[in-house]
């Protein structure tokens, strides 16, 4: 595997660029406009993985991170330097609050929002380093 790509349409595609690229500091890697106002814009979002779940692992990361609010059945998730921060960046770029940062047992702060583009997003910044959270009730070593 070489790359994931996630293919979103945005009925307001520069309100979307403009929040994903310019506010939330996604990389424009190319973009590209065709015939009858086609564009697309390929934003890099860093490293790519793609993280499965089962409805009760659903059920209890919404719990801890949303106070039992469902997600949306796809909910994208972006790795950030300081999640209090950009949360309020975003909210102030136009995102509505789903619920605010907030320690999670996994040790991360997470933020829920709803985002341009009809998407459902997760700020998330690690407070500990990989390599000890394994150490932790529930995790896995690699």
């Amino acid at each position: 595997m070489k790359q994931l790509r996630l293919v979103i349409e945005a009925e307001d595609f520069d309100a979307a660029l403009i929040f994903y690229r310019d506010v939330l500091g996604l990389t424009e890697r190319a973009a590209f406009e065709g015939e009858g106002d086609a564009r697309v814009a390929i934003l890099d979002a860093g490293a790519a993985t793609l993280e499965l779940s089962n409805p009760a692992q659903g059920k209890m990361i919404d719990a801890v991170e949303s106070d039992g609010l469902p997600s949306a059945r796809i909910r994208v998730a972006f790795e950030v330097e300081d999640s209090a921060e950009k949360t309020d960046e975003l909210v102030q770029a136009g995102a509505q609050l789903i619920a605010s940062p907030r320690e999670t047992p996994w040790r991360s702060l997470n933020s829920r929002l709803h985002a341009p583009a009809d998407l459902e997003i997760t700020l998330f910044q690690e407070l500990e380093p990989a390599e000890t959270r394994h150490s932790h009730p529930g995790f896995k070593k690699p």
